[in-house]
């Protein structure tokens, strides 16, 4: 045998009405159409109030009503449970009135007179409400899934920086340690051979230690970059030059953040972030922009810290954007996001545009706003490096 499906529970219906014979005639419809009510009548503002305080599914409400209306009524209830469905019946109610209760967020209205739609309506307003609970239900599930991939996200750059710390830490420890010394004692063979081959291949190994070391130390600078010790401005103005070096692409950085005597103190991570996001559009552009000029401009306006990298290449498209194995992009965004920062990305046949925002309001001291803050709020005095 096929089981019965489960008995719908009553519907909890809360009526607010001043006339005995109409809540009579409006549950002899609902009994009619069968549909299995728990009701009860309240009359008076004062017990709508107190009945607000219990569980219902509906709410039915005449529009006349001893000292106060159903707009009235449906204000309260608005506070008290935004969500839940209201429905105007009534003996007489203008065309007017019932356009503004809707627009206040009533779910229907009907006459007195003609009750016919009253069980499909109270089963629509149901419907609607059961479905708006579980849209939002999923919007808040969604939002929290959200919450948790931003913190792993978080949680991953924090690690990824530890991790590269830890692995320049040993490579300047041992492999650094290691190759110093070797350096030295090749140089003694090369200075106490007796034979000039010996010398000669000798100095050879020192020429090839030394590009080893060296790449050791550019190995440990991208890993951990330590200039970031001298401040973000030093930082910027050693990876800008390192790259027009590197690439041949003229490469300027300007800034007015050293008008007032110095660049203003930092929040932790901001300056680590803003220079991973500048090596990160920098290494871009050299690898696809096709770009012959890039602008770093580094600005501090009001309260907001901004970092642009501009370029005059070939731009991007969409395509590029959506590519399934592209991270960076998605990577900056993330990284900004672990000081409460964004990214703006614009591109076209110009150039491509990469701008870090970062607010530092809840991070500023009265001090930083009123001392060494002033006058950093315009965009003149550029410093060009």
């Amino acid at each position: 045998m096929c089981a019965l499906p489960p008995a719908r529970p009553p519907v909890r219906l809360l009526h607010l009405e001043d006339s005995e014979p109409d809540h009579a005639l409006v549950m002899a419809q609902l009994q009619r159409a069968g549909l299995r009510t728990r009701a009860r009548r309240v009359e008076t503002r004062h017990g709508f109030e107190r009945a607000l305080d219990e569980p219902w599914d509906l709410v039915l409400s005449d529009y006349h009503l001893p000292g106060f209306t159903g707009l009235e009524a449906l204000a309260l209830l608005r506070d008290a449970a935004p969500t839940l469905p209201f429905i105007l019946v009534s003996g007489q109610i203008g065309e007017d009135m019932a356009v503004e209760a809707m627009r206040n967020g009533a779910d229907d209205y009907l006459l007195k007179n003609n009750l016919a739609r009253l069980v499909p309506a109270i089963e629509h307003a149901i419907a609607a409400h059961e479905a708006r609970r579980a849209r939002a239900a999923a919007d808040r599930e969604l939002a929290a899934s959200r919450q948790r991939l931003s913190e792993l996200a978080q949680h991953l750059q924090t690690s990824v920086e530890a991790e590269r710390h830890a692995i320049a830490r040993e490579i300047h420890d041992d492999v650094g340690g290691s190759l110093t010394a070797l350096k030295f004692e090749l140089d003694w063979i090369r200075r106490h051979a007796g034979q000039a081959l010996v010398q000669q291949r000798a100095a050879s190994a020192l020429e090839t230690l030394t590009a080893a070391i060296e790449a050791s130390q550019r190995i440990m600078q991208n890993l951990r970059p330590t200039i970031l010790e001298q401040g973000l401005v030093a930082a910027l103005q050693w990876l800008t030059s390192r790259f027009e070096r590197r690439t041949g692409v003229a490469c300027e950085l300007r800034t007015n953040l050293e008008r007032q005597g110095g660049p203003p103190p930092l929040p932790a991570g901001v300056p680590l972030v803003a220079y991973r996001t500048a090596q990160e559009a920098l290494t871009n552009v050299g690898k696809h922009a096709r770009a012959s000029r890039v602008a770093v401009d580094l600005s501090l306006t009001g309260s907001v810290l901004s970092l642009e990298i501009s370029d005059n290449g070939r731009g991007m498209c969409s395509a590029d954007l959506a590519k399934a194995h592209s991270f960076g992009i998605r990577g900056l965004h993330e990284r900004a996001s672990t000081v409460g920062g964004w990214i703006d990305l614009s591109s076209g046949a110009g150039g491509t545009s990469l701008i870090l925002s970062v607010p530092l309001d809840e991070f500023a001291s009265t001090e930083f706003d009123q001392g060494e803050n002033a006058g950093f709020g315009d965009d003149h005095g550029w410093t060009t490096y």
